[in-house]
C-alpha cells in the first residue's frame, strides 16, 4: 500500500466529529464486563453485544473506526453480513487488536512488556484479507516506587515500533498505544514526567524503524493523577498538561491523536477531550479511542437481555454523539441529562 493510502486511512480515522470505538476486549476481559451485569459470556452473547453497538442508530456519524478482537472480526451480523463488511459499507473502518497482551518483564518485578511479534507478519496478511485496515498494539507502563525503569520503557517502545513497521508493510495503519496507567497514588506531575519519557522513546524507535508518521495514529493516555492520589486535577489542568506534553514530544506529521480513556468515567473522558479541543487549534486532530468510556452506559442499559438491545444501542449512540461533539470542542455538561 502506498504512503498516500496509509495517510488517507489514518486521516479518516481521526476526522473531526468522529472517533474510534475500542471493542477489542479479549475473551477473559469481556467476561469480566459481562459478570458485572450477570450475563453469561457465550460466543453468541458476545456477538449479539457487538452487533448492538455496531448497528446503533447514527453510529457511523460519530464513529470512524472499530477495533475488534480476533473472534469479533470473524463474526457476522444476525443476517449473515460479516462485521467487517457491515462497517466498511457504512464508512466505518474495520480494525484489529494484534498484540498478545502485556506479560511480566523478566528480571524487572512489577513491570510488563507486550508480546505478540512472533508470526505477526502472517497474521497481518490474514487480517487484511478479512477486511482490517488498521491495527492496535498496547504497551502498559505502570508508575510505582522505582518504576518504570528505563529498560521497561525501551523494551516497550522497541516492540511498538517493530509492530508499526510490520503493519505498514502489510498495508495496515498502526495505532501506537503506549499507556501510562492511572492506577496508583502518583500526582499529575509524575504522570507528565513518565508520559514525556515514554513518548520520547517511542518516537525515537519509530524513526529508527522507518515508520511513516503520516500513516499512523497515536493512542496515548491523558495526563491525569493516579486514582489513589488525594488531589485529583481539574478538567482544565488535565487538558493543559496533556497538550503541553504532546506538543513537546509528538511530531506534527502524525495526523491525529486518539486518546484512550484508561479507566476514567465516561463523563470525565468526554469533558477532558472537549477541553483540549476548545484550547486548539493543534498540530494534529484530537479525538477518542475509548472502550469502557463508550461502552459502560450501553452495557448497563442492555443488561444482557434480548428485550433491552434497543436501550443498549441508544445508550451507546448517545455516548458516541457526545464524544463526537467533544472532538469539536462543542460538548457541554448539561448535555448529559438530555435524552
Amino acid at each position: 500500500m502506498s504512503a498516500q493510502e496509509l495517510n488517507r486511512i489514518a486521516t479518516a480515522m481521526v476526522a473531526a466529529g468522529r472517533g474510534i470505538l475500542a471493542a477489542d476486549e479479549s475473551s477473559p476481559t469481556i467476561k469480566k464486563r459481562f459478570d458485572t451485569i450477570s450475563a453469561e459470556s457465550t460466543e453468541e452473547n458476545r456477538r449479539a453485544y457487538r452487533e448492538m453497538l455496531f448497528t446503533a442508530d447514527g453510529m457511523a456519524e460519530h464513529i470512524s473506526g472499530v477495533i475488534m478482537f480476533d473472534e469479533t472480526l470473524r463474526q457476522s451480523c444476525a443476517d449473515g453480513t460479516p462485521f467487517a463488511k457491515y462497517l466498511a459499507d457504512r464508512g466505518v473502518i474495520p480494525g484489529i487488536k494484534v498484540d498478545a497482551g502485556a506479560k511480566p518483564l523478566a528480571g524487572y518485578p512489577g513491570e510488563k512488556v507486550t508480546e505478540g511479534l512472533d508470526g505477526l507478519r502472517d497474521r497481518l496478511a490474514e487480517y487484511h484479507e478479512l477486511g482490517a485496515r488498521f491495527a492496535k498494539w498496547r504497551a502498559v507502563i505502570d508508575i510505582a516506587d522505582g518504576i518504570p525503569t528505563a529498560y521497561c520503557l525501551q523494551a516497550n517502545a522497541h516492540a511498538l515500533a517493530r509492530y508499526a513497521a510490520l503493519c505498514q508493510e502489510a498495508g495496515i495503519v498502526p495505532i501506537v498505544e503506549p499507556e501510562v496507567l492511572m492506577d496508583g497514588g502518583h500526582d499529575i506531575a509524575r504522570c507528565e514526567e513518565v508520559t514525556a519519557e515514554t513518548l520520547s522513546r517511542v518516537f525515537r524507535e519509530l524513526h529508527a524503524h522507518r515508520v511513516l508518521l503520516e500513516g499512523m495514529v497515536l493512542k496515548p493516555n491523558m495526563i491525569v493523577a493516579g486514582k489513589k492520589c488525594k488531589r485529583q486535577a481539574g478538567v482544565d489542568e488535565v487538558a493543559e498538561a496533556t497538550i503541553r506534553c504532546l506538543r513537546r514530544y509528538v511530531p506534527s506529521a502524525v495526523p491525529g491523536i486518539a486518546f484512550l480513556s484508561g479507566g476514567q468515567s465516561a463523563e470525565d473522558a468526554t469533558a477532558h477531550l472537549n477541553a483540549m479541543n476548545r484550547a486548539g487549534p493543534h498540530p494534529w486532530n484530537l479525538t477518542f479511542s475509548y472502550g469502557r468510556a463508550l461502552q459502560a452506559p450501553a452495557l448497563e442499559a442492555w443488561g444482557g437481555k434480548v428485550d433491552r438491545l434497543a436501550a443498549g444501542s441508544a445508550a451507546f449512540a448517545k455516548r458516541a454523539r457526545l464524544n463526537g461533539l467533544a472532538t469539536l470542542g462543542e460538548y457541554r455538561a448539561d448535555m448529559e441529562k438530555a435524552a
